[in-house]
């Protein structure tokens, strides 16, 4: 018997399946699912949707759920393998970005940095478990382009001076 779980199979002999994504979620294991609701509640603006006695969910407003927040074993720590940022692409343009800048440091957010990837720029921070967020304004908004510069540049992360804005 072979090594492998999966047979291989001629591919004329299927037809191709494609997923077709309609919407994502996140699923994060954390200390603490209700303090980390909290925190998604007041630093996000989400609302608590579902919670179970180890699980809390919350949405933008949009569907009943676009983070899970599950309790971790006890003693678990953030590891170097899995989750490496989630991207939250922002309604608005550079300003806005600053603004929530802004709104992060004001509520004592850790901003891990700030970058230009030539189709947007980017603003990385951590929520209390140490999990990487980034919200993202884009500025380039036709996707044809956005692979032709992300092609061009190498798929660039360059660091960018991006001033706050408080409000």
């Amino acid at each position: 018997m072979s090594d492998s779980a999966f047979t291989a199979v001629a591919p004329s002999a299927v037809s191709p399946v494609k997923p077709v994504i309609n919407r994502t979620h996140l699923s994060l294991f954390v200390r603490d699912p209700e303090a980390s609701a909290l925190w998604f509640a007041d630093v996000l603006d989400m609302q608590i949707t579902a919670r179970g006695p180890q699980w809390v969910f919350l949405s933008f407003g949009r569907k009943h759920h676009d983070l899970a927040l599950i309790r971790a074993e006890s003693g678990a720590q953030q590891g170097g393998l899995g989750l490496q940022h989630y991207g939250l692409e922002i309604d608005g343009d550079v300003d806005e970005l600053r603004r929530l800048y802004g709104m992060l440091l004001t509520k004592g957010v850790k901003v891990v940095k700030t970058t230009d990837h030539k189709v947007g720029f980017g603003l990385y921070f951590e929520d209390p478990d140490g999990n990487r967020f980034e919200f993202f304004a884009e500025t380039i908004t036709d996707d044809a382009e956005g692979r032709r510069v992300l092609g061009e540049h190498h798929a660039p992360s360059e660091p960018v001076v991006l001033d706050p804005l408080f409000t």
